[in-house]
């Protein structure tokens, strides 16, 4: 030890003596040339303790006269904390690691609400669905509030959330998944918002959506025929038959098909968008005629620790704009959802298959049918029905 370093630590122990004689529960140390406070302290947040135990806070503090007289004034005020229950390890933490965000840069907070976001349990479970909801429901939103940020480095961070809602078409579902970002984030920073977020959320509605004109059943087997690359002609085919997501056709069990099984089913695995359900084919003839049973998958990456649900999905639409097909992937998804309607199977079913409720089932693609759709249904109905028509009698006309 030093001759210059004897009178700070000379200062600590005095310090300490204090802290004691007033019961604090708090000692300074010295580590290097920087202050820190020990005492018992409650569970960290990132930790597995579920009791208060000792450790130690790191306030970054010099080992000076006058870091010494901050850290005292800071030992008092958590001991006043920890007597009333308020002590918040977020507010002596570093920003990557929980703590204090009031003092963050805002893509510090915000990669701490990413952090957030994929650790909450009922997300943790579904690592993959969480990671796709992350970049295509609150990332574009959250860089376009920090390029709004600096570009105006003058507005408050609550005056820049409220620009990034109005950058939205108000009468557009983007304008309600950014407010539904925007308030997730200020929940997360403990931001108190003074206008709800409610009065942005605009006019659009699901049940206000056009009707698509969706493929003709005739004219998704004319389109099959005209994939050249097997692979993909298995996409197409299973998309097609079983109404799957770009992405799940990735992540599917096929054994049903290879087992050669009547029922040739298809198990959406647990890592897709809504986890595990199990699709039967609408029609199942085209499990023959498109031959499914064949397994023959594109090589794409498909390692979610590398990749993520949404850009394979993407790999599956770029290659139906290469091959020019007349529709969308999921305009395949879609038909297959009306098709069912029409072979009687009940919603509730239906939607359980799709991987999504029966109120989005009913208010999406019910209002789809067209008069063509009616047609076919009301055909459909009458071939099946066992009714007669009672006739009039001669003597009564």
């Amino acid at each position: 030890m030093t001759d210059a370093e004897q009178p700070i630590d000379l200062k600590i122990e005095q310090t300490n003596q204090r802290l004691k004689m007033a019961q604090m529960g708090l000692q300074v140390e010295r580590r290097g040339q920087k202050l820190n406070l020990r005492g018992t302290l409650p569970p960290r947040p990132d930790g597995d303790r579920l009791r208060p135990y000792q450790q130690r806070i790191s306030l970054g503090l010099p080992a000076t006269t006058a870091g010494l007289k901050q850290i005292e004034q800071q030992a008092k005020i958590i001991a006043a904390q920890l007597i009333q229950n308020t002590f918040d390890w977020r507010d002596y933490l570093d920003p990557s690691k929980g703590g204090n965000l009031n003092a963050a840069t805002l893509p510090e907070k915000i990669q701490a609400f990413e952090r957030h976001f994929l650790a909450q349990p009922r997300r943790a479970s579904h690592p993959a669905s969480a990671r796709t909801t992350w970049e295509t429901a609150y990332a574009p939103y959250l860089r376009k509030l920090q390029t709004i940020a600096q570009t105006h480095p003058n507005l408050t961070l609550v005056e820049a959330i409220y620009a990034t809602l109005r950058s939205t078409d108000p009468s557009s579902r983007s304008r309600q998944v950014c407010c539904t970002a925007m308030g997730a984030l200020a929940d997360f920073l403990e931001l108190a918002l003074p206008q709800e977020l409610k009065n942005f959320w605009g006019s659009y509605s699901p049940n206000h959506t056009q009707s698509r004109n969706l493929p003709s059943d005739e004219l998704i087997v004319q389109t099959y025929t005209q994939i050249p690359n097997l692979a993909w002609r298995f996409v197409y085919g299973v998309m097609a038959a079983y109404g799957l997501r770009n992405h799940e056709v990735f992540f599917c069990d096929y054994s049903a098909l290879l087992s050669g099984c009547k029922d040739a089913t298809v198990q959406v695995l647990s890592t897709t968008k809504t986890g595990s359900h199990e699709v039967w084919p609408f029609y199942p003839e085209w499990v023959e005629q498109f031959q499914l049973r064949n397994i023959c998958l594109p090589s794409l990456n498909t390692d979610l620790s590398q990749t993520t649900l949404q850009r394979v999905g993407q790999q599956v639409t770029l290659q139906f704009r290469r091959y020019q097909l007349p529709f969308s992937p999921y305009d395949l998804r879609h038909a297959w959802a009306v098709r069912t309607i029409h072979f009687g199977l009940p919603d509730t079913v239906a939607a359980r298959m799709m991987g999504h409720s029966v109120a989005i089932h009913t208010r999406t693609y019910h209002q789809w049918i067209t008069r063509r759709d009616q047609q076919q249904a009301v055909e459909t109905a009458l071939s099946k029905s066992q009714l007669v028509a009672p006739s009039v009698s001669r003597e009564e006309r």
